[in-house]
């Protein structure tokens, strides 16, 4: 099975392997926002301390080989804007995302995850690439349903969302498959 590439580029991205330098801009773009975390996993970041842990553990698991998170980055000035993250389970990728409020709806994350597919679907070896969203989360679902992913239903009580509750909550899942 071969290893994610260190870069994609989309027209106006670049999605990279994270280095430590990108800690500060992670967490003055995004980590910290309440309102960008609301539907993630994590809660927001309390530090820059907290950025240069997921830094430090998204560097490992590149070296591992286990999870490929890039770092999303404007390619016109450089500006670290989000990341995605690629997981790839035998013959499918499973993608989580995050994106610094000040460029939603702007379709960088339709663009980023357009970028994931499109290079997913060259691997002889992939045929799906999927992710879910809250329930509540319409703007990430448009952002899948824009990308060419397709709705397959409702995942009932699957992630817990920390930022909205201590409970698993429903989630909707999408995939693209070739």
């Amino acid at each position: 099975m071969s290893i994610c590439p260190t870069a994609i580029e989309t027209e106006r991205l670049i999605l990279r392997a994270p280095i430590p330098a990108d800690a500060q801009s992670i967490f003055n773009a995004y980590a910290q926002d309440p309102e960008v975390t609301r539907y993630l996993t994590w809660q927001p970041h309390q530090s820059v301390a907290d950025a240069e842990r997921v830094i430090a553990n998204s560097i490992a698991a590149w070296e591992q080989g286990t999870s490929f998170p890039y770092v999303i980055k404007l390619n016109d000035s450089g500006q670290v804007i989000g990341m995605i993250r690629v997981n790839i389970d035998r013959f499918k990728v499973e993608l989580g995302y995050v994106l610094a409020r000040a460029y939603w709806r702007k379709g960088y994350m339709t663009e980023a995850v357009r970028g994931v597919i499109d290079w997913a679907f060259t691997q002889p070896h992939i045929y799906r690439v999927a992710a879910v969203c809250d329930v509540e989360n319409a703007a990430s679902a448009r952002v899948m349903e824009k990308a060419g992913m397709k709705r397959e239903g409702v995942h009932k009580r699957y992630t817990v969302h920390p930022n909205i509750s201590d409970e698993p909550r429903d989630c909707y899942s999408y995939a693209a498959t070739k």
